[in-house]
């Protein structure tokens, strides 16, 4: 049987009409239907597939960087701890003095002892301890690497930490009794010193003589005038006895009794109190044989008058001017002592011991 050919699909249009606007629609409805449908899941689906192919990128650099962490902080630790055992070492074991570990103490306060309830610095010492060793290298010539030296070395030693435990008890005692060093206190001190030729006439001679003899700058000169004027004002302070004996000697001046029997009852000078408390030389202004105070009270006198009680630090003095002639003083003291700094600190160091933290020979 023979097939019949399919007809042309103009036959089909001629026969089965198209409404081509119906046709366009349906064709973009379908398209439309077979799209995903955009919301709130498949928003963070999509968001979390992207970023999870990102972390199989993310995940090695973030650990990298922990691992960099890891590591300086590693390293740092060990940096610190071989710096620290490095520096105890050198400081207890060896008791290493050098400017390096000098300037480690200035910067970490390493304890050399404990005073009480207070921690003695090791910078304290070695500042004390630096000044013996500068003078005496650099103007006396001592060698320390010499059996002589060495000995020398280690009396410096024990006198510098003695010193620095001391300053440490005279400071709770200050404390406890209300005792300050002002500015005002170490400048006087200075103009004092001056005046007598001491320390030259100018700063830039003060700080020639300091940096040549002892390797201080003005700064450490005053740090160490700190210390000895504390100690002056906490004696002066609890040291009554002294006090009320001058001012007794003061009063019987005052009402006229004669000052060679003045000075023969009261002063603790025995060259002179049995000579009524003449001088056996004749003073200058530039005497450096007589304290600073008391030079500087003596040129303020007129001859035959008397000065009130003058503060010389390790005493109480009262003078008189005999004769002044082209400022050549001949003159008489009466000399009373204050009991030494050991008198107070001792009963506090008995009561609150000492701890060392280093030996010395």
């Amino acid at each position: 049987m023979k097939l019949k050919k399919p007809k042309p699909i103009k036959f089909i249009k001629k026969h089965i009409p198209i409404n081509k606007d119906k046709f366009v629609a349906n064709q973009y409805k379908e398209a439309l239907e077979s799209l995903p449908k955009i919301t709130n899941e498949t928003v963070n689906d999509h968001r979390e597939e992207i970023l999870s192919t990102a972390r199989k990128y993310i995940y090695p650099l973030q650990h990298s960087k922990n691992r960099v962490v890891i590591i300086s902080t590693i390293l740092l630790a060990a940096v610190i701890i071989g710096f620290f055992t490095f520096s105890g070492l050198s400081l207890y074991k060896y008791q290493n003095y050098s400017s390096f570990i000098y300037g480690v103490t200035k910067v970490i306060p390493f304890p050399i002892a404990k005073a009480g309830p207070s921690f003695v610095e090791y910078e304290n010492y070695l500042f004390e301890l630096k000044h013996y060793i500068h003078y005496y290298q650099s103007q006396q010539q001592i060698d320390f690497n010499s059996v002589e030296g060495k000995q020398q070395l280690d009396n410096f030693k024990r006198q510098a930490l003695k010193d620095v435990v001391d300053n440490a008890y005279i400071k709770q005692l200050a404390n406890k009794n209300g005792v300050k060093v002002s500015a005002s206190d170490i400048n006087n001190e200075i103009n004092l010193l001056k005046k007598q030729n001491l320390l030259g006439d100018n700063n830039q001679v003060l700080n020639n003589v300091l940096a040549q003899y002892w390797g201080w700058t003005i700064d450490d000169f005053k740090r160490e005038l700190t210390y000895q004027i504390l100690s002056q004002k906490v004696v002066t302070k609890l040291d009554t006895q002294t006090n009320s004996k001058a001012q007794a000697a003061l009063d019987l001046l005052n009402s006229n009794t004669d000052f060679s029997t003045v000075a023969k009852q009261y002063s603790d000078d025995a060259t002179s109190k049995n000579n009524g408390g003449q001088f056996s030389f004749t003073i200058t202004s530039d005497n450096k044989s007589l304290a600073p105070q008391t030079i500087s009270n003596i040129f303020r006198l007129q001859s035959g008058q008397v000065s009130g009680i003058i503060n010389i630090g390790t005493g109480l003095e009262i003078v008189k001017v005999i004769s002044n002639q082209n400022r050549q003083v001949q003159a008489a003291h009466i000399l009373i002592n204050y009991k030494p700094i050991s008198y107070f600190i001792d009963p506090l160091m008995k009561s609150e011991k000492t701890h060392y933290y280093i030996h010395l020979n």
